[in-house]
Order: structure tokens, then C-alpha cells, then sequence
């Protein structure tokens, strides 16, 4: 574990995933990035990310063989876009949706849910001083014309609910987003704690890109930058299993740092 942070820029989701797990699978005695931080600005007209089809395609095809969950389902955690989908863009039909959902989602994978879910936190905190739905009082801030920077933050992290001694705890590792518009656009800023770059990561990633695409689009701006820092970004399988996707990753993205796959690492 190294205490350089590894600094990743693209224009594309899937290349800027791809360069973090290169580095990784590349660096012999390497495990993790500690700190990663992957900045993406690449977005169409209607503010979606920009996305390798073939990358993601190998992704998904590799997470179903382990019986993890896809890339959509990763990113529905923070960003439930079908949902939006549902409710035909209609801000408040999208949270009621959201929440009648909570219940049943929660029930089917109680393991995993139980806790809570990123965007019931977003949405649903359950306490706040104006508003615990932190997402819309951001937009009604900055619709209002109270743009004071430091308060458009959405927090994950609890320590009333999520401070325990258990050895292992699976939510929340995503901490807090922050949402900063600028001449160019609106900037979102994510940090974890910890982040599966595998199991977790794209899917992590393109649910903050569509996060922000929502929350650009009710405060009438581009999306101009994705930022999101890891304090660790954990390989969670073993290299000589992701020799395939690597093998994807150095064919499509440009410009990789030369080196094989460390097998023996």
C-alpha cells in the first residue's frame, strides 16, 4: 500500500476504470491504490457518461461468472435510474417511487440492505434540519438562488447508526457527495472509505455519473466532472482471473502504462 496518491483523468467511464484496474493488475506485489482519485469529464449532450460498450460487456460477463451482482445493479445502490425512467423525469414521482420501493428492496437481501441503501440516505436520511431529503434541498438552494457551496453536500456516513465494533461492515464505504457548480458545469465530488474496485467500482462510478446527470438537470446546468476519491481501492480477486478483462482493458483504452499482467502477485 502506498501513500502516493494514483491520479486517473478521462473523458471516458469505462477508460477511467480500466487505467485504475491496470495499474493494479500490472504492478507486481500490488493489491490496492491508496489514495485513488479517477476524475472523468467525458458526458453527451443529455449529460450521461461517456462508456466503452465492449469494457463494460467483459465486466458484466465476468461478474456474472462469480455471482456478483452487474454494473446497473451497483450503480441502482446510489442511483436508481429505472426508477427516474418510471416516474417520467417528474422530480417528486421519482423520490415517492424511491421510497415505496425502500420496504421491498430491503426485505429481498436483508443481509445486505438492512442497513439502509446510498440513495435512501440521499434521499431518506431520516433527520435534517430544513429538509432530511438532502438532494432536494440542494436543488431548492441553488433554484433559489442561495448558492453558498459548503452546504450543497449529501452525507452518507452516520455515526449514530453506522459507528460499531463488527469486524465486518458492508454500508456504507461511499461517505459523502458533494455537488459544486461552476462556470463550466456542475462538479460532483464522491469520497469513500473503501472501495471493491472489481465487484464495486464501475458500477460505483457510473452511479454518480447518473447521480449527477439527475441533479445537473433539475439545476439546469451541464455536468461538467466527476471526481471520486477512494482512501483505498481494494483488487478483490486474484490476477491470474482477470488476465481476459485485462486483456480487454489494454486493447481498448489508449495510452496504458506498458507491463503484463502480474500473474504472480
Amino acid at each position: 500500500m502506498s501513500s502516493q496518491p494514483y491520479v486517473v483523468a478521462d473523458k471516458n467511464l469505462s477508460h477511467a476504470w480500466g487505467r485504475a484496474l491496470w495499474r493494479v493488475v500490472k504492478t507486481p506485489g500490488c493489491s490496492d491504490i491508496a489514495p485513488l482519485v479517477v476524475s472523468i469529464d467525458g458526458f453527451t449532450p443529455d449529460r450521461q457518461p461517456l462508456e466503452d460498450d465492449e469494457i463494460r460487456a467483459s465486466l458484466d460477463g465476468f461478474l456474472e461468472s462469480h455471482d456478483e451482482w452487474s454494473v446497473d445493479i451497483v450503480a441502482f445502490t446510489i442511483f436508481p435510474q429505472r426508477y427516474l425512467k418510471i416516474s417520467g423525469g417528474d422530480r417528486a414521482s421519482f423520490y415517492q417511487v424511491c421510497f415505496d420501493a425502500l420496504p421491498h428492496l430491503k426485505a429481498r437481501n436483508p443481509h445486505l440492505n438492512g442497513r439502509g441503501m446510498y440513495f435512501e440516505r440521499l434521499m431518506k436520511f431520516g433527520r435534517g434540519r430544513v429538509n432530511d431529503n438532502q438532494l432536494e434541498f440542494i436543488i431548492d438552494e441553488y433554484l433559489a438562488g442561495r448558492p453558498r457551496t459548503s452546504k450543497f453536500q449529501a452525507v452518507i456516513f452516520d455515526p449514530e447508526r453506522d459507528q460499531t465494533r463488527q469486524p465486518y461492515q458492508t454500508f456504507p464505504c461511499l461517505q459523502t457527495v458533494t455537488f459544486v457548480p461552476t462556470d463550466a458545469g456542475l462538479v460532483v465530488n464522491a469520497v469513500y472509505a473503501m472501495q471493491y474496485l472489481v465487484q464495486r467500482g464501475y458500477g460505483n462510478f457510473l452511479g454518480l455519473a447518473q447521480l449527477g446527470a439527475f441533479m445537473a438537470h433539475e439545476m439546469n446546468l451541464p455536468m461538467a466532472r466527476l471526481n471520486v476519491i477512494a482512501g483505498v481501492e481494494k483488487l478483490d480477486f486474484p490476477k491470474r482471473d482477470l488476465i481476459s478483462l485485462a486483456e480487454v482493458i489494454q486493447k481498448k483504452v489508449p495510452n496504458l502504462e506498458p507491463g503484463p499482467v502480474a500473474v504472480a502477485a
